[in-house]
C-alpha cells in the first residue's frame, strides 16, 4: 500500500484555528472564565491546554483509528473482552496525562475545566478515534450520576476512580424485548439484609461494556425491584461493579455477571458493544442503590441528556474528520480538464465546481455543527456556575430546547457529511483502502443512539415547544433575529440576511403552527412533522451561528490572519445562500400532516 494512502487513512490534525475561534467569538469564553469556579479558564490558557490535547490526539489517538475498524475488540474463551492492538498503552497515557479527568469535578480531583472547554476536547478525540473515545464518553455520563443522585458512600467508594479514569463506567438500559421503550424493562433487584441488592436480566447494546484498559468497570444499571408498578415509574439505578471492592477498597471477587457476546456492528469495531447476562452463577450480581428505589429514570436522564449532547459530538466529530480526508484527496487527485482549458495536463479535483461544492458543503456544515454543540454546552455551564437566577432558569430552558437539537440534527449532519467525503473520492472511496468508507460507517450508529432522532424530534415538539406555552422557543427565535440589524452594515452579507429573514419567518410559521396542533389535541398532526421541524429548526440555527461567525471574523480578531478571517465570511455566506434555504422547502413536509401517511399501505 502506499504511503501516502496510509497517510490519508491515519493523519489528522484538528483545527485548532476554528475551533479557538468559536470557543472565542462564538461560545464567549472570555465572560464563561468570569463565571465562580472557572477563572482558571481564560482564553490564553485554553489556548494553550488545547494545544497539547491536539498534540496528543494527533500522536496518541489517530493512528490507532484504522486499526482499531481492523482489529475490533475481541471476547476471549475465558469471557474479557481484549481490545484492539495499541489501545491499552494508549488508554494508560491518555490517564497519566489528565486528560481523562481535565474538565471533570474538581472536587474529585478533576481539572474543573467548563463544559464548555470539555466539549472542544471531545471533539478532538472523536474526531481523532471515535471508537476509543466513547469509552471516555460513558464514564463521565457514570460520574454525572454519581456526582448528583450517588449517596455519600458511593460517591467517596468511586468517584475519584472514575474521574481520574482509572475505571470506567458504562449504561446497562436496553433489553432484548425493551429497545428505546424502557419502561418495558424486566431485569429485577432483590433486596439483601445487607442493604445491596442483587441483579437478575439481561441487558443489550451496552457500549464497551467490558475491556482490558483498566482494573474495574462500574455499570450503572436500570432493574425493577419485586413490587415496583409497570413502566417508567417501577425503575431503579443501581451501580454494579465488574469485581466487588475488598477491605482496601480495590477490586476484588468477580461479580456475578457474564459477557455473553460482542455485536458485530456495521462500524465502530474498537468499541465492544456487549450483552450482558446479570446472575448467571445463581446468587445475581451485587448492586448498589443509586438514588431512591423507583427514581431510576430521572438519574437515568442526568446521563442520557449528556451523553445525548457527546453523540451529537460525534456527528461534528466525523463530519471533521471526513471534510479533512475529503479535502487532502481532492488536493492532490488529479483527473479532467477544466471547461474550456487549452492545456492538456490534468488538474486537482479540487478545481473542479463540484467538488468544491461538496468540500464547502462538509466545511460549512461542520462549522455550523461546532457552533451548536458550543454555545450548547456554554448554556450548561451558565445553568450550573452563573449567580443570576433569570439566568439560570434561561440557561436550563435553552439547553432542554437545544439537546434534542444537537443530539439529530448533527448526527444526521454527520451520517450525511461522512457520505459526500465518499463522493468526493469517487470510486477510491468505495473501497475500504482509503479509509473514507469507515467514517460513514462509524457515523451510523450516532443517529440511533440515546434515543433515535424520531425520539428527538418528538421531545423537541411534545415537551420543549410546549414549554412556558411557546415563550422558550419564542424567546430563542426573537433573539435569532436580532443578529439581522448588524448585517445591515455589510452589504456582501445582504443575500444571507435575507435568507436568513425568511428562514426565521418560516420557522416562526411552523412553530405556531405546531403549536396550534398540540393546543387542538392533533397529537399525530403534530408528530407528523416532528422530524423535518427538527431539520428546519437546526438548520435556522446554524444559519443564525454562521451569521454571527461572519460578523465576528469581521471584526478582525488579531489572533487570526486575515486570510484565515476572510475565508469564515466567504464559508458563512456559502451556509446562508446556499444550505439555509433548504429550511423552508421543509415547510410543506411538516404542515403535511398525518392523513396521507395514515393512508398509506405499509
Amino acid at each position: 500500500m502506499a504511503g501516502g494512502t496510509i497517510k490519508a487513512m491515519s493523519g489528522f490534525k484538528p483545527r485548532l484555528d476554528d475551533i479557538n475561534f468559536t470557543l472565542n467569538h462564538v461560545a464567549d469564553l472570555e465572560q464563561l472564565a468570569k463565571l465562580n469556579g472557572y477563572q482558571h479558564a481564560d482564553p490564553a490558557t485554553v489556548s494553550t491546554i488545547l494545544d497539547e490535547a491536539a498534540r496528543f490526539v494527533s500522536e496518541v489517538m489517530a493512528p490507532l483509528n484504522r486499526v482499531g475498524d481492523e482489529q475490533g475488540s475481541v471476547l476471549s474463551e475465558s469471557g474479557d473482552v481484549t481490545t484492539p492492538e495499541g489501545f491499552k498503552d494508549a488508554y494508560k497515557k491518555y490517564v497519566e496525562s489528565g486528560w481523562a479527568s481535565s474538565h471533570m469535578p474538581a472536587d474529585w480531583g478533576g481539572g474543573g475545566l467548563p463544559h464548555t472547554v470539555g466539549v472542544a476536547i471531545d471533539e478532538m478525540y472523536k474526531s481523532a478515534n471515535l471508537a476509543f473515545a466513547l469509552c471516555p464518553m460513558l464514564t463521565h455520563g457514570a460520574v454525572h450520576a454519581l456526582v448528583t443522585h450517588g449517596s455519600d458512600e458511593l460517591q467517596q467508594t468511586y468517584l475519584e476512580k472514575l474521574v481520574s479514569g482509572e475505571w470506567t463506567g458504562t449504561m446497562n438500559l436496553t433489553e432484548p424485548e425493551a429497545g428505546s421503550d424502557v419502561g418495558a424493562i424486566r431485569s429485577k433487584a432483590v433486596k439483601q439484609d445487607d442493604g445491596t441488592y442483587r441483579i437478575f436480566g439481561t441487558k443489550i447494546f451496552i457500549t464497551w461494556g467490558d475491556q482490558d484498559l483498566t482494573d474495574n468497570i462500574l455499570h450503572l444499571v436500570l432493574a425493577r425491584t419485586p413490587d415496583a408498578p409497570e413502566g417508567t415509574r417501577g425503575i431503579t439505578m443501581f451501580l454494579v461493579p465488574k469485581f466487588i471492592l475488598d477491605e482496601n477498597g480495590e477490586p476484588g471477587q468477580r461479580n456475578d455477571y457474564t459477557i455473553v457476546s460482542i455485536e458485530h456492528k456495521l462500524g465502530i469495531h474498537a468499541s465492544p458493544t456487549c450483552v450482558i447476562s446479570f446472575g448467571d452463577a445463581g446468587d445475581g450480581a451485587v448492586g448498589y442503590l443509586v438514588g431512591e428505589e423507583m427514581t431510576g429514570m430521572r438519574n437515568m436522564f442526568t446521563m442520557m441528556n449528556a451523553a445525548r449532547i457527546g453523540v451529537g459530538m460525534e456527528g461534528l466529530s466525523i463530519s471533521e474528520r471526513s471534510y479533512q480526508q475529503a479535502l487532502s484527496f481532492a488536493h492532490e487527485r488529479l483527473q479532467g480538464r477544466p471547461i474550456g482549458a487549452t492545456s492538456k495536463e490534468s488538474v486537482a479535483i479540487v478545481e473542479h465546481p463540484d467538488v468544491r461544492r461538496m468540500l464547502l458543503t462538509m466545511k460549512a456544515f461542520t462549522e455550523a455543527s461546532r457552533c451548536l454543540l458550543y454555545i450548547t454546552a456554554q448554556e450548561a455551564d451558565y445553568s450550573l456556575h452563573t449567580d443570576s437566577d433569570e439566568r439560570k432558569q434561561q440557561a436550563e430552558n435553552r439547553l432542554a430546547v437545544l439537546t434534542p437539537i444537537v443530539k439529530a440534527w448533527c448526527t444526521d449532519i454527520g451520517v450525511e457529511m461522512a457520505s459526500l467525503g465518499i463522493q468526493v473520492h469517487g470510486g477510491m472511496g468505495y473501497v475500504e483502502e482509503t479509509g473514507a468508507a469507515q467514517y460513514l460507517r462509524d457515523a451510523r450508529i450516532a443517529p440511533i443512539y440515546e434515543g433515535t432522532n424520531g425520539i428527538q424530534a418528538m421531545d423537541l415538539v411534545l415537551r420543549k415547544l410546549p414549554l412556558k406555552n411557546g415563550a422558550v422557543i419564542a424567546r430563542f427565535i426573537t433573539e435569532m433575529a436580532d443578529v439581522l440589524e448588524e448585517m445591515n452594515d455589510h452589504e456582501d452579507l445582504g443575500v444571507f440576511k435575507d435568507e436568513l429573514t425568511t428562514a426565521i419567518q418560516g420557522l416562526v410559521d411552523t412553530s405556531t403552527w405546531l403549536g396550534e396542533r398540540l393546543a387542538a389535541g392533533e397529537i399525530d398532526e403534530a408528530l407528523a412533522g416532528a422530524t423535518p421541524y427538527l431539520r428546519q429548526f437546526g438548520t435556522v440555527i446554524g444559519g443564525w451561528l454562521m451569521a454571527r461567525s461572519a460578523l465576528a471574523a469581521k471584526t478582525g480578531p488579531a489572533e487570526h490572519d486575515d486570510e484565515f478571517l476572510a475565508d469564515k465570511v466567504v464559508t458563512a455566506r456559502f451556509y446562508g445562500e446556499h444550505l439555509l434555504p433548504q429550511a423552508n422547502g421543509l415547510i410543506p413536509t411538516i404542515k403535511g400532516g398525518n392523513t396521507l401517511l395514515a393512508e398509506a399501505r405499509l
